[in-house]
């Protein structure tokens, strides 16, 4: 790659480094030949993450640099990997063909693969959005954008920090821009796991945005995609085009529209609420989130779509009854629902294949995948317009049928259509007619060669004639001396052999031109067949995209009405009450993970903002009180999303925030101990109070001490009992039985306890809501249950009943503890002054067990029960 010993730069590298010099934050892929090398740090990085031979060239020289390289074919094998090790990756291909050059071969960078930005199947989940995300921060508010390039969907939202965070969780983005100034600020709002890259100070200028998003949109205003004033937005919007020009990604005209997330559409849920909810990722490794249970769509679109209804549940009652009434239609049309199924498993990934089709990276096999899926949305518009069902029709309505880009690609490829352009055999017979020639005369030379001998033989009356081939005349006709007379004057003599002349024909030359080139003929008019096509299949991208998003819809729906026929599932009954009335409820996870045969066990919840708007729930550690309070938020989220939900009957009045604070989520590698987090998350809760919230308070004030603890929980019950507006639903589960003296002084506070049946000293939980505090918490039976050494149990047994027998005395807390009795750790079978026991003592000390007989020990141990007998020591 480089000169000799004396340092000299080669052309190739002079090249390889001026283009790495406009890229240097990128791994720079560098096509030399069939490969693709890397060279100096890039070889070192991408061989460790490659697992390839990383060599060296001009080993010893002042010129020797690292290199490391792959061939060109296995590109989509090995650019994945570099992608989800977080590398930038440019790739710099070869911009002319290397036989028609002498000297250097042009070359330049063709595109920029980053984690946010790609085509490719092996680096995006088929089930997931691949988002690119831009957040600019403004004075007063923050703007955040994302994009996904797979499928041009592009969404836009502006609020405070806290509101840009909670999507940025929950779209969770596989790139986050921002401006290299704002680094520290995004880090101390956001935290540093996201994938970043840091753009100049310019990029985020409004006017420049504004621009570009008028510019690409081909609109005067952003006026018509409601984001017209929203001017941080705007800035994180042109940020992201402006990035997608830097990873020369030019054809993006599928990127057809920008929409606004409105806050005020959605269910408020903060970060903090995604996380404990457990809502698309678990808190742990074997833990189970809801998507889980409820994805059961079977197309790629229908999955990323249900994704974002989970972490945008709807606050529209006209809405979300809308999609109850499909679930319930679909539910009672079950052979329908059968139906829907099996065609929806034949359509492919339509959204992420019409984008292919919009920046022309689609193959020939994705074309006919295109092509059978349209063909799948055919019956399944019939079915739906036949149905009878409002919604169905309406969503009938909107499917375009597309049969003219359906019937010009089942006629122009071939079903069996090869993934690459270059491999030919990717049109149908009978297109073109240059074509059938061509490979009528490549693949069928000899049936040719055939009948023109016997075309010949026919005309000329030489029954001996023959055709033949070799290296320095091609192909001629051979006539032996005897017949010599007959061959025609427009032959052309061109051998004289013993016995026999060798001639040409017009005809030959042409047929022998015609072979030697017709398979690179072939590929060109092929490849020239199919490049037609996708440029007529790019004038569907339209209505293609509206079909996925129609059909990712009903994908949804029909996963809802599977999920609630299975699982014995209710239609909740949406309203803009201020009731929210669970009857039997179960936990939408949990019951999915219990062994065969154990049911869940249900539970009522009802509150309301005059009667019942706090429930204290106090019962032992282990007895369900944490399950409880999530599956209300899960069933009230199901409900607002448009499923039905695991209980008797629900009666959801209209929630528009869900606070949680439960479960440990302690920063302790950010040096946050427990309480200073779970003090955050509440006084986030408090500050953000509405009169339809619903607050799920798990164990409030754990993370101190004691009175600490019962003195903060009791003032946020008072709080929010109290508050001068908002009366918010609240489930507040403790161990302080205390908390229990509220409900005597504030009305719409209620006690219930999580039921537990003591019998012979041990307890069984009943799992059972039902209405009174709870006397004491059964702490120490649950520790021995967890295996607790005996000793440990039975001092903390003693201990409580002394504190509980105290507890009527006027003595102090502090006084209190001191009269505990203590923990005499001697045993007092060993008192010295016991002369009996110094007995016992002395015989166990001349004890040798190791040569001591079973005999021998069952005796010893007779006469120690004798001499404690007459001690008057109970004998067990």
């Amino acid at each position: 790659m480089k000169g000799g010993d004396n340092g000299t730069v080669t052309p190739l590298m002079k090249q390889y480094n001026a283009i790495k010099a406009k890229h240097p934050g990128a791994l720079l892929l560098f096509r030399v030949g069939d490969f693709y090398e890397t060279f100096g740090e890039d070889a070192i990085r991408a061989s460790k993450i490659l697992d390839i031979v990383l060599t060296k060239r001009g080993a010893g020289s002042s010129s020797e640099t690292a290199l490391a390289g792959f061939p060109h074919h296995s590109l989509d094998t090995y650019l994945p990997k570099l992608v989800r090790a977080g590398e930038r990756v440019a790739i710099c291909d070869q911009l002319e063909d290397p036989k028609s050059v002498k000297g250097i071969v042009k070359r330049g960078v063709t595109e920029l693969v980053t984690p946010g930005v790609s085509f490719n199947d092996q680096v995006l989940e088929r089930r997931s959005n691949n988002y690119l995300a831009a957040v600019h921060f403004g004075k007063t508010e923050a703007g955040v954008s994302f994009l996904d390039i797979s499928t041009g969907e592009f969404i836009t939202a502006q609020g405070d920090k806290n509101y840009v965070g909670k999507l940025l969780q929950s779209l969770a983005p596989a790139e986050v821009l921002f401006c290299k100034r704002e680094k520290e600020t995004f880090f101390q709002s956001y935290g540093p796991d996201f994938r970043y890259y840091a753009l100049e100070e310019w990029v985020f200028s409004h006017d420049f945005a504004y621009e570009s998003l008028t510019r690409h949109f081909n609109t005067t205003s952003l006026k018509g995609f409601g984001i017209e004033g929203m001017q941080e937005a705007i800035t994180s919007a042109g940020a992201i085009l402006h990035y997608l020009s830097e990873t020369h990604h030019h054809e993006i005209s599928h990127i057809a529209t920008i929409s606004r997330l409105e806050e005020d559409k959605y269910v408020w849920l903060d970060r903090f609420t995604v996380r404990n909810l457990e809502l698309v990722y678990p808190q742990n490794q074997d833990g189970v989130p809801l998507i889980q249970i409820l994805d059961q769509t079977t197309t790629p679109m229908g999955a990323r779509l249900l994704k974002k209804w989970v972490v945008l549940p709807l606050k529209d009652v006209v809405q979300i009854r809308r999609r109850l009434d499909t679930v319930e239609a679909l539910t009672q049309h079950t052979e329908l629902l059968d139906e829907l199924y099996l065609h929806l498993k034949q359509i492919n990934d339509l959204e992420r294949l019409i984008s292919k089709v919009a920046v022309r990276r689609v193959n020939p096999r994705e074309l006919m995948q295109l092509a059978k899926a349209l063909d799948a949305i055919q019956p399944i518009k019939k079915m739906l317009a036949a149905s009878g069902i409002p919604a169905l029709v309406k969503l009938a309505d909107q499917l375009a049928p597309c049969d003219g880009l359906r019937e010009e690609i089942k006629n122009i490829l071939k079903p069996d259509a090869p993934m690459l352009t270059n491999q030919g055999n990717m049109i149908n017979d009978g297109v073109n007619e240059e074509l059938d020639e061509l490979r009528s005369i490549a693949f069928s030379g000899k049936d040719y060669l055939a009948q023109l001998q016997q075309r010949e033989v026919k005309n000329t009356g030489i029954s001996s004639l023959k055709i033949a081939y070799n290296k320095v005349f091609g192909y001629y006709l051979e006539v032996t001396h005897a017949h010599k007379d007959k061959v025609p004057a427009s032959w052309i003599r061109k051998q004289t052999l013993v016995n026999a002349e060798r001639y040409i024909t017009e005809e030959l030359k042409t047929y022998e031109e015609k072979i030697l080139n017709a398979e690179e003929r072939i590929y060109t008019i092929e490849f020239g067949l199919f490049n037609e096509l996708v440029l007529q299949a790019m004038d569907y991208v339209g209505q293609i995209q509206q079909n996925a998003k129609v059909i990712a819809v009903i994908d949804c729906l029909s996963a809802f009405a599977g999920i609630a026929v299975a699982g014995n599932y209710v239609k909740p009954e949406v309203s803009e009450s201020h009731v929210l009335n669970i009857r039997k409820g179960r936990h939408p996870v949990i019951e999915k993970q219990l062994p065969l045969g154990e049911e869940y066990v249900p539970n009522d919840i009802y509150l309301d903002n005059e009667e019942q708007q706090v429930i204290i729930i106090t019962g032992p550690n282990m007895a369900g009180k944490s399950a409880l309070l999530r599956q209300t938020a899960l069933i009230v989220l199901m409900a607002q999303i448009g499923c039905f939900v695991p209980a008797e009957a629900a009666n959801i009045g209209i929630i528009d925030k869900i606070f949680t604070r439960v479960g440990a989520s302690d920063n302790l590698s950010k040096g946050e101990s427990t309480f200073m987090v779970e003090m955050t998350e509440t006084a986030s809760i408090l500050n953000n109070l509405s009169d339809r919230s619903l607050v799920l308070m798990d164990e409030i004030g754990r993370g101190t001490s004691t009175y600490d603890g019962i003195s903060i929980a009791w003032a946020i019950v008072e709080h929010l009992h109290n508050h001068p507006k908002y009366r918010a639903k609240t489930l507040f589960a403790t161990h302080y039985h205390e908390l229990n003296q509220l409900a005597e002084d504030l009305t719409r506070v209620k006690n219930f306890n999580v039921s537990v049946k003591e019998t012979g000293g041990k307890i069984l939980f009943m799992r059972k809501l039902v209405e009174g505090g709870s006397e004491h918490s059964f702490g120490i039976h649950v520790a021995q249950m967890a295996g607790m050494p005996n000793s440990v149990v039975l001092r903390a047994d003693e201990i409580m009943h002394h504190l509980e027998k105290e507890k009527v005395s006027e003595q102090a807390p502090k006084q209190r503890m001191k009269s505990a009795p203590k923990n005499n750790y001697q045993l007092s079978m060993f008192e010295l002054q016991d002369p009996q026991l110094q007995r016992v003592k002395e015989l166990m000390e001349q004890l040798d067990i190791n040569t001591i007989t079973p005999v021998e020990a069952l005796l010893k141990l007779n006469e120690l029960k004798l001499l404690l007998k007459d001690k008057g020591e109970p004998v067990r």
